[in-house]
């Protein structure tokens, strides 16, 4: 399905651009919903505190993708729910979720 692959190769570029420290341009590029959210100043915050620990990812293995109309806390639209393996240097392999959001554009680069 187009949809979900679209989704998955959204999650993956964002995912890409929070690896590489970008956390600016995840915020700019993330969807309208996410930005209502939080104000990027706080954003880097907040992601340069959780991630750091960690240190960077080594690597990602899909785990499940999954459709759905509704997620607590967030309006109504076209979601996939991506959950990923995620192993990093400095922590143990966990799950990472990735949720994009389908606006009327197409799927914005979305949160983590």
């Amino acid at each position: 399905m187009q949809f979900m692959e679209e989704a998955k190769q959204t999650a993956d570029a964002w995912l890409l651009l929070n690896d590489a420290e970008q956390f600016d341009q995840g915020w700019e590029t993330a969807a309208d919903f996410f930005q209502s959210r939080i104000e990027k100043s706080n954003w880097i915050v907040a992601i340069t505190s959780a991630r750091t620990p960690l240190g960077k990812a080594r690597s990602r293995l899909l785990q499940s993708a999954s459709f759905t109309r509704s997620l607590p806390d967030a309006p109504e639209g076209e979601y996939v729910v991506i959950q990923l393996v995620t192993d990093v240097i400095l922590a143990y392999a966990g799950i990472q979720q990735s949720r994009p959001f389908r606006q009327s554009s197409g799927f914005p680069l979305s949160r983590e």
